[in-house]
């Protein structure tokens, strides 16, 4: 616990630090507004605490932390655009409070400021964490397009969804946790597992993000409660309800998400009240239990003793609210 809020602390002063200039405003000031929302910062957190695992001067992995950070928030401004969220982190996105133009030549900046802060790694493994940060940052592009594909595709299995949200989410948060670990000095035997047991993680994380959703509190979850199901997100919730539907139940919700000019509060209640009926509110916490399991047996494998942070942070997100 102690070394999560430490790190935490030490992220949020570091970005603070970071000396954006003050011209073209409107490219800089949107950086300076979304870096400054409560956040979070989990990936840089779990990049600094896998790196801790093996050496204690977590100087050396700052850089990178912060470019996981700033990269974050680049997918964050552009995926706010493409769908049309309104919210975020219980702020007005980017996009709303300037323009899309803005918004999305902000997060070109932030993307592209990442990448600057990877140029102060130690030169032993700069190379292969660029490596490892450009092949997961494609992945997750891969995921995002994935996302979108599937607002268009009618069949799609639960499989083809784990697959989407393992790239759009969880490789990030995979990669943060073995570039820790890179950088720190571990053994590819434990940088594979320290992955394996982020992409679990980033999975179960997910999915708990999809059941906060609609059964969270909006003013902790920081979006509209929701707004999933307002959009037509075919989610891990919708998929599993469609296998477990009867026929009337099936034919509703395909009929509620191909709407997009029904009043949102009567959709919301529509399709919540079938997944209620269906039980997938315990149906999705046993699945993200099934995926923290598999993230405890790869932690469980790596060969530092001194893993009390990572069993704290799979905790500490097994239990989120927000």
């Amino acid at each position: 616990m102690k070394d999560i809020i430490r790190f935490k602390d030490i992220i949020e002063e570091s970005l603070q630090k970071i000396d954006f200039p003050s011209t073209p405003k409107n490219l800089y000031e949107p950086i300076k507004y979304i870096l400054s929302l409560d956040a979070k910062r989990i990936r840089s957190i779990a990049l600094l605490i896998a790196h801790n695992l093996y050496n204690k001067d977590y100087t050396q992995a700052l850089s990178a932390a912060l470019a996981i950070e700033m990269f974050h928030n680049f997918t964050l401004i552009h995926d706010d655009i493409m769908d049309k969220a309104s919210l975020r982190r219980n702020s007005e996105t980017v996009h709303e409070k300037w323009d899309d133009n803005i918004a999305i030549l902000s997060g070109d900046a932030l993307l592209v400021k990442s990448y600057m802060m990877l140029s102060d790694i130690n030169s032993k493994t700069r190379n292969k964490v660029i490596d490892r940060f450009s092949n997961a940052a494609m992945i997750v592009c891969e995921g995002q397009q994935m996302d979108m594909d599937f607002e268009t595709t009618k069949n799609i299995s639960i499989d083809d969804y784990l697959i989407m949200i393992e790239k759009k989410t969880s490789a990030l948060f995979a990669s943060s946790f073995e570039i820790g670990a890179l950088i720190g000095g571990a053994n590819t035997s434990d940088q594979k597992l320290i992955y394996k047991f982020g992409i679990n993680l980033g999975i179960a994380f997910q999915l708990q993000d999809d059941l906060l959703d609609l059964y969270g509190d909006s003013t902790k979850f920081g979006k509209k409660v929701g707004g999933d199901i307002i959009a037509n997100k075919k989610t891990f919730l919708y998929l599993k309800s469609l296998q477990l539907a009867n026929e009337n139940q099936k034919d509703e919700l395909i009929t509620l998400y191909s709407q997009n000019e029904m009043d949102g509060v009567n959709k919301i209640e529509k399709v919540k009240a079938i997944f209620n009926n269906l039980n997938i509110v315990n149906i999705t916490k046993k699945k993200i239990d099934s995926y923290h399991h598999n993230a405890i047996h790869c932690l469980n494998k790596i060969s530092t003793t001194k893993k009390d942070a990572l069993n704290y942070f799979v905790e500490l997100l097994d239990k989120r609210e927000v």
